[in-house]
């Protein structure tokens, strides 16, 4: 049987947040960063409701709302394609294939962006679908979707691996999927997923415990 592991890319394998408030500490000023970047975290689904505008036009667009000058607007898009991953990632993903996982990413991003960030990660993935290409954001189902289609993947070989409770654990509780939830943030409320862990050092065998070879 095919295993199947799928992935949030953005606060889960590169760090977004960091990548965001950098960008907003060096437009707006460090002491303006961290209530912009809350305000970005509220902005974001809002932009990404009717699933119309590409990533980079959602980032260019909360930049615009959160008051950059029109030379700055584009600073998320700009910079994304250099945000790094957490410490962890790149020996968690290869030693999760080294176990015989194959491995995929469902993100609300754009396929530049996506491809740019895979190259940062070091390790192939069989695929990545991205919201630009199927007009969708999660926590809309259609990721999902589309995955199961191009796939066959055998649902009991497969685990959805996320850091967002909102964008990925939910959708995955209502689809009847097994999830990892890496909380880096220690937060304790919220849909529950199958697995919880603080980061993905523990991921290979986690996943080998919910689906075995």
């Amino acid at each position: 049987m095919d295993r199947w592991a799928t992935f949030d890319c953005y606060g889960t394998l590169i760090d977004w947040d960091c990548g965001i408030r950098t960008e907003l500490a060096r437009v707006f000023t460090e002491d303006r960063a961290d209530e912009l970047l809350a305000r970005y975290h509220a902005l974001e689904p809002e932009l990404q409701a009717d699933g119309t505008r590409s990533y980079r036009e959602v980032l260019t667009e909360a930049m615009r709302r959160l008051g950059a000058s029109p030379d700055e607007e584009d600073a998320l898009a700009r910079s994304l394609p250099t945000w790094q991953p957490f410490p962890e990632v790149p020996a968690a993903l290869a030693a999760t294939r080294a176990e015989g996982w194959k491995l995929a990413i469902l993100s609300n991003t754009d396929r530049d962006f996506i491809d740019a960030s895979m190259a940062g990660l070091g390790v192939p993935f069989e695929l990545a679908i991205v919201a630009s290409e199927i007009g969708s954001y999660k926590p809309g189902h259609r990721h999902w979707g589309r995955f199961f289609e191009q796939t066959q993947a055998p649902r009991e070989g497969h685990v959805h691996v996320a850091a967002s409770l909102f964008h990925d654990i939910a959708p995955a509780n209502e689809l009847g999927l097994r999830s990892v939830w890496i909380n880096r943030l220690g937060e304790h409320a919220g849909p529950q997923p199958t697995r919880e862990l603080a980061d993905l050092s523990l991921l290979p065998e986690t996943l080998d415990e919910l689906a075995p070879a």
